[in-house]
């Protein structure tokens, strides 16, 4: 039977008395392992996609790989198109330069050719007698200083030199400016030319985002009964496992620690090993009662953290290291911190807690072991707790969501640990083959951006940008706005601390930007949106805020700088004053720590 029937014949009312201290007895028979028969459909085993391709009809999948296709030829262009505004800035700044330069020119041979004029009437008029002053400075004999000739002849020399190079940097400067106007004009025309095929792709982009349209509706009513489905089961389970709880009290059974189950030989009074598959008895559980009245008793810490891993269920995956709640969690974050609490060991890494971890065959897993999944080429990319023998509790990047689940099958299953038992010595697990595909917690992980904070951000979930249901978002409480389930949970805490400081919640223009909406505003503002398929607007992951926080220096922007750090908001480096693209209204989830 399974954990959501009536957990027996393990979790049944009634127990026989507890023999006397120090007496033993034959343990009954083996009662088996509880199920869950939630009556869902079991989630389906670990897919093997490309990455990106969210949706499997391979037309979607086709145009999936369009859409990335169009984005990389759009970031390429865009630094093409960058590096050309830069080339047509530069020509025109020396073209502006050389104008001047011809305008000094000009201006010089203007004022040599007045000079000249001046000199000539000058002359014209004194009738070649110049004066006494002059012709006695310049006169080199007693003929030149009765005529004046002398004077005259060195003053049009003297003109005449003045004049030929105010005329040859004029030439040069008119030569400078032509060549300065072509390089401008063909720097133009490159940039023209990029300009087009950014249009090019543009509409490619956007005839991709109008077909998917239908695929993305289709994916999003797919998601919404899943989740539909997916809360019935993790509700049904959390009642069961209440149900589990309240025999024990009922049954007067105080749970042991784990310490107390670790020797068979010695369990507490009225308790009784359970055999393995091999024969021998198990440590780490125990069962009591006989026939019908068998109850399965697992250690105290044992079920402190499986109560709290099914407290749990329904909050939201969250890629990184960051996924140890309580907001969000990954499947080993998950692991690791419901365990911790409870007392016992548990490292971090999923291939760490399989490395170290009891191990305990899957025939003799019980509630609260720890399974990992594969395959093996994929290395350690999953850990669930153990429900029954049939399903498990797992933070699934897949769901988006910490979810009961079906057990890995087959070699997808690569081992069973218990953590009552304790750490053991680190054993070597699997590892990623290599060229294989990097996965975690049943998703593909995409290498991540770093934020302001230095902290992973980007890519979740096996979605593409832009391309996410929204049924796998979460709403902000705000219009129509959506972001990664996480990240609404941490806005949702912001928003209340900065209502408390500024009487009104924040203010949102813009959160989960869709693949359309990103062409639409690569179009519109091609200088200041990302590159369609890159803005983390398109993971959910970022904020567009309004109500005084779109301004630097503003009493909201400056609560908002010293405080939104603290519940993982940033305002990105890019977008802070001097970096060249300044958007104080930008603001990125980065997680919480």
């Amino acid at each position: 039977m399974r954990l959501a029937g009536v957990l027996a014949p393990l979790l049944v009312a009634g127990l026989v008395t507890a023999p006397a201290a120090g007496a033993r007895q034959d343990p009954p028979a083996d009662p088996g392992v509880p199920r869950v028969e939630s009556g869902v459909v079991p989630g389906a085993a670990v897919p093997d996609p490309r990455p990106g391709e969210a949706f499997a009809d391979p037309e979607v999948a086709a145009l999936q790989r369009t859409a990335e296709q169009v984005q990389r030829e759009l970031g390429e262009l865009a630094g093409r198109i960058t590096a050309a505004e830069r080339d047509v800035r530069t020509a025109t700044a020396r073209l502006d330069r050389a104008r001047a330069e011809r305008r000094r020119a000009d201006a010089e041979v203007a004022a040599q050719q007045t000079e000249i004029d001046e000199f000539s009437r000058s002359v014209f008029t004194a009738m070649h007698r110049p004066d006494e002053f002059q012709l006695l400075v310049t006169a080199s004999s007693a003929r030149e200083l009765l005529d004046g000739t002398s004077l005259i002849n060195q003053l049009r020399a003297r003109q005449d030199q003045r004049l030929g190079g105010a005329l040859e940097r004029q030439r040069e400067a008119v030569a400078a400016v032509e060549a300065a106007e072509r390089a401008e004009r063909a720097a133009a025309d490159r940039k023209a030319r990029l300009d087009r095929l950014r249009g090019d792709a543009t509409n490619r982009a956007d005839a991709v985002s109008a077909e998917l349209r239908d695929p993305i509706r289709a994916a999003n009513d797919a998601v919404v009964a899943q989740q539909r489905a997916q809360r019935d089961r993790n509700a049904e389970t959390a009642a069961n496992w209440r149900d589990y709880l309240g025999r024990l009290a009922d049954a007067g059974i105080t749970p042991p620690p784990a310490a107390a189950l670790r020797d068979p030989a010695g369990f507490p009074p009225g308790l009784w090993p359970l055999p393995g598959a091999d024969g021998l008895d198990q440590a780490g559980v125990a069962q009591t009662g006989t026939g019908e009245d068998r109850l399965l008793v697992l250690p105290e810490e044992t079920i402190t953290a499986v109560s709290a891993a099914v407290d749990a269920l329904g909050r939201p995956y969250v890629p990184g290291e960051g996924g140890t709640g309580p907001v969000a969690y990954s499947c080993d974050g998950l692991v690791h911190t419901v365990y911790d609490r409870a007392g016992l060991t548990v490292p971090r890494t999923a291939a760490r807690q399989l490395a170290t971890g009891r191990p305990v065959r899957q025939a003799d897993a019980r509630p609260g072991d720890l399974v990992f999944a594969g395959p093996e080429r994929y290395g350690v990319q999953s850990v669930g707790i153990v429900l029954d023998d049939a399903t498990m509790l797992v933070a699934d990047a897949r769901l988006a969501g910490v979810v009961v689940a079906d057990l890995p099958a087959g070699d997808s299953a690569l081992g069973f640990v218990r953590p009552a038992l304790g750490q053991g010595p680190a054993r070597e697990v699997p590892r990623r083959a290599a060229g294989e595909l990097r996965w975690r917690c049943g998703g593909v992980e995409v290498p991540p951006r770093k934020a302001a904070s230095g902290q992973a951000a980007g890519a979740w979930g096996g979605y593409p940008n832009g391309l996410i249901p929204t049924a796998a978002l979460c709403p902000i409480g705000i219009g129509s706005h959506f972001l990664r389930c996480d990240a609404a949970q941490a806005y949702a805490a912001l928003s209340r601390a900065y209502a408390a400081a500024f009487g009104a919640p924040l203010c949102v223009t813009d959160s989960y930007r869709t693949f359309g909406a990103q062409v639409d505003l690569y179009r519109r503002k091609p200088a200041l949106a990302a590159v369609p398929g890159t803005s983390n607007h398109g993971w959910g992951l970022a904020l567009d805020l309004c109500g005084g926080a779109q301004s630097f220096g503003t009493p909201q922007y400056r609560w908002l700088a010293a405080n939104a750090g603290a519940f993982g908001w940033v305002n990105p480096g890019w977008a802070q004053p001097g970096r060249g693209r300044e958007e104080p209204w930008h603001w990125e989830f980065a997680g919480t720590t």
